[in-house]
């Protein structure tokens, strides 16, 4: 046998996921090279701060605070990036693939913002980039949507691509606690971040959001296209009548494709009880993938974590290293092909559930449903709750499908009618279907 072939890897950060990287490469050894016929070493680690204890063994002449002396290394043929944030990480990684080196990246922020800047400088340099990592841990949904869908059309996604959330929302429901009380058990708990406003506002599942449409739908969709919205408003009141009328809120990434009209969302949405997604409970993710061959599937499990994370990484870098060895480098990498155009609001179509605070005073419904019938919206349930301490009456209301610029007229309506005293809450109802 000849002298065993090495490829030596380059890893900016390391953190909890840095960590799960080495301890997956160093620990799998042996499985890899069977895999892919080459030895994997790790060249040189950046990080912040020489003399931090880490949580896991490393040789300290391997670490560096100094970028380029990776960058430029002749000897690091692929760069491994966990380090987050968008700068200098999107400038490091420029400069690498313009020397040559193949990315795999974990940076969904990164990915969301310049993806597509990234893809083109890969391919100018028959580079692989890869992120399988970047949505979703653990979940193999890229690489399914990229090869296990290419011979398909997929007509929407629907996602619970944050844990964080998930895990809130779950903890609402079971327990019936308010959001306050559960986001500081999940910050106890790690499951959310000292700052948590990226996750409870929405912005972590868009950026994800954005780059499975990018994929799915081979159009340049960015973080400005997706219509999102957070968990922040959402109450225990709201989470009890949608258990009664057999609903679980979720906070749900949706991006849908009629007509070659596309629309990105995410926002707190009620799914009838018996969908999948609805049983997805804690930190898991999920994402439920609609093709026209196909019909539907389903992608389940942890979204996030040192090794399902770490592994999403390990998996992509032999995915380079079978391309090196093929002489395919950069092959992969197809562009945004397909025209974006974005539904108006008068073409995006669902099922509402809204809660309304009323006088209780006679003809009050009456007149409700006269709004409704004037915009041309149709009502499937409505529940009564009497509140004999304040003279007022709840109103749970849900419709059928109607579009979104008929909803916001009637709800711009609703506001000016003195027999609405509030209203409490607004949600779209994925599943309704299976009602």
């Amino acid at each position: 046998m000849g002298e065993r072939k090495q490829l030596r890897v380059g890893l900016l950060g390391l953190g909890t996921v840095g960590c799960g990287v080495i301890k997956l490469i160093e620990g799998h050894q042996q499985d890899l090279i069977m895999q892919t016929g080459y030895e994997i070493i790790i060249e040189k680690v950046l990080v912040q701060d020489l003399e931090k204890k880490r949580n896991c063994s490393i040789e300290p002449e391997l670490l560096t605070d100094y970028p380029l002396e990776i960058l430029n290394n002749p000897r690091i043929d692929v760069i491994i990036e966990v380090m987050g944030n968008v700068q200098p990480t999107f400038e490091y990684l420029m400069h690498a693939l313009s020397t040559g080196k193949h990315i795999v990246t974990a940076n969904k922020d990164l990915i969301a913002i310049h993806g597509a800047e990234l893809l083109a400088e890969a391919s100018r340099n028959q580079c692989d980039i890869f992120y399988e990592a970047s949505v979703a841990g653990g979940i193999p949904i890229i690489r399914a949507l990229v090869e296990g869908f290419a011979s398909d059309r997929i007509t929407k996604l629907v996602g619970i691509v944050n844990g964080t959330t998930n895990y809130i929302l779950s903890k609402m429901s079971e327990e019936g606690a308010p959001f306050t009380e559960v986001l500081a058990k999940a910050q106890e708990l790690g499951y959310a971040e000292a700052d948590p406003r990226s996750d409870i506002e929405g912005l972590d599942a868009a950026r994800k959001m954005a780059i499975l449409s990018n994929l799915a739908f081979h159009m340049d969709v960015s973080i400005e296209d997706v219509e999102y919205k957070g968990i922040t408003q959402v109450s225990k009141e709201d989470i009890k009548y949608s258990k009664q009328l057999g609903y679980e809120i979720k906070l749900l990434g949706i991006a849908k494709l009629n007509d070659q009209q596309l629309e990105v969302s995410v926002q707190p949405t009620m799914i009838h009880k018996k969908h999948p997604l609805a049983k997805v409970s804690g930190v898991y993710n999920a994402i439920y993938v609609y093709g026209e061959a196909v019909g539907e599937t389903m992608f389940y499990g942890p979204g996030a974590g040192e090794l399902p994370t770490a592994t999403a990484i390990v998996s992509d870098l032999v995915t380079v290293v079978k391309n090196i060895s093929l002489g395919v480098s950069g092959r992969g990498i197809v562009p945004p092909y397909q025209p974006k155009l974005l539904k108006t609001s008068a073409k995006k179509v669902s099922r509402y559930f809204l809660r309304l605070k009323v006088v209780d005073q006679l003809g009050v419904l009456a007149k409700l449903t006269q709004s409704f019938t004037d915009y041309q919206i149709s009502l499937q349930e409505i529940l009564q709750l009497q509140d004999v301490d304040t003279c007022r009456v709840q109103l749970i209301l849900t419709t059928h499908f109607t579009s979104k610029e008929q909803l916001n007229n009637l709800l711009a309506t609703l506001e000016q009618l003195e027999i609405v005293e509030k209203i409490c809450s607004v949600y779209p109802i994925e599943g309704g279907e299976l009602r």
